[in-house]
């Protein structure tokens, strides 16, 4: 990251449409089977949707989500053109440290979510992956150790009932644990637009 003459982060300015084409040009080329975009709100992705002589649309917008940041409106967009929601911070990050906002509740220490847990002799970890996936949204989780791992994947034995998916639909907030506020001043800076 540069900064300027007074230590503030200098800005790169470049045209989305010009990146896209160059994206565009790509997979035309071969080098990659399909092209998405992140952290797009629904204006930076009309940006794209509605340049003259586009090619490709995205296949896939990565953003935060999780029961605390549920996005609709913006799932609801996405849905409408066909484009995958792929989460990220499904399970809060918990191991991101000074990166993340300390101030947003832990979602795995959630009393909602444990109790729905007890009830599927289920994690609050394997419920939030769950609640994402039901939610038609493609959950990235991760972690080092193996017996998460496996942990992680065990998501497939169990469905969530329609009053448990209200429950927690009903713990968004619109809270972002990742809120990137060095670049606040960015043209493009879009974190606090939910849509």
């Amino acid at each position: 990251m540069s900064v300027d003459e007074n230590g503030a982060v200098a800005f790169d300015n470049v045209d989305l449409c010009q990146t896209w084409e160059v994206l565009e040009q790509c997979k035309d080329a071969g080098l990659v089977k399909s092209i998405g975009v992140s952290n797009f709100n629904r204006e930076l992705l009309e940006r794209i949707l509605n340049k003259p002589g586009l090619k490709y649309k995205p296949v896939c917008n990565q953003v935060e989500f999780h029961p605390y940041l549920t996005q609709n409106g913006l799932q609801k967009f996405c849905r409408s053109k066909d484009i995958v929601l792929v989460g990220y911070g499904v399970l809060g990050s918990p191991g991101a440290g000074n990166w993340k906002d300390q101030g947003v509740p832990s979602i795995l220490q959630n009393p909602i979510l444990i109790s729905i847990g007890k009830k599927y002799q289920k994690s609050p970890v394997q419920v939030s992956i769950r609640y994402t996936m039901q939610r038609g949204v493609v959950p990235i989780v991760k972690s080092f150790s193996p017996e998460r791992l496996r942990q992680n994947f065990q998501v497939f034995d169990f469905h969530l009932s329609p009053e448990d998916m209200k429950e927690i639909d009903g713990l968004n907030q619109n809270l972002r644990y990742w809120k990137y506020e060095v670049w606040k001043d960015h043209p493009n800076y879009h974190y606090q637009n939910f849509d």
